[in-house]
């Protein structure tokens, strides 16, 4: 099973992660995690970290080329493998980089999502979209040492939030494939996540004792 975490800078993504994978731990499922490129190719690579640092590429047709071609990388030689071992949680995948493109190269995200979605074997079997209020977000980066990246600036945020929700609402008709919305605001928010997403890799997991 291959989960993904998707949503702004400062949702929780990173803290429901950490906690999905000590929790699994303690439960002896064997979840892995992955990053949300490969980095296996280097003209892909410069494309992407353009991208993240808010600029745009040459055309919206190079700037999908680019994308697509490190998650197919991805695929071949991080996810499948990582997958061949058990359960693999992702922090962000094809939903976040479908925003990006869509904040960059102004075409509606659903076209992205569907450009991304023919990546068939980088398809999240679960998606959990993080709909944490933006200005919540803002403040929890507030409180980090690190410089603000192009999508933490509250104005880019709140883009990319709405992003986010049709990006949602793509996915799900392009793929038919199950995606939870929740927010992460609160340490309840944190648990009722949490036992959403291993109540579903317990449906996935092996068996210890039979390992």
């Amino acid at each position: 099973m291959l989960l993904a975490l998707e949503g702004i800078a400062g949702a929780g993504k990173s803290t429901l992660r950490d906690r999905l994978l000590a929790t699994a731990a303690c439960e002896d499922i064997r979840l892995g995690y992955i990053g949300q490129f490969a980095w296996l190719s280097l003209e892909a690579t410069r494309t992407i970290i353009g991208l993240r640092a808010g600029h745009p590429a040459a055309s919206g047709k190079r700037a999908v080329a680019a994308v697509r071609r490190d998650l197919e990388l991805h695929s071949r030689h991080n996810l499948l493998p990582a997958l061949a071992l058990g359960p693999v949680v992702a922090d962000r995948l094809t939903l976040s980089t479908a925003c990006l493109l869509a904040l960059l190269h102004d075409r509606p995200v659903a076209h992205y999502v569907q450009q991304l979605a023919e990546v068939t074997v980088a398809r999240a079997d679960l998606t959990v979209l993080l709909t944490t209020d933006p200005e919540l977000c803002r403040a929890r980066l507030a409180r980090r040492p690190t410089t603000r990246r192009f999508g933490e600036d509250p104005s880019i945020a709140a883009r990319l939030a709405d992003l986010h929700e049709h990006a949602a609402i793509a996915w799900t008709e392009t793929t038919g494939l199950p995606l939870l919305r929740y927010p992460c605001a609160t340490d309840l928010d944190l648990d009722l996540l949490v036992a959403a997403c291993l109540d579903r890799l317990r449906e996935t997991a092996p068996d210890p004792a039979r390992t």
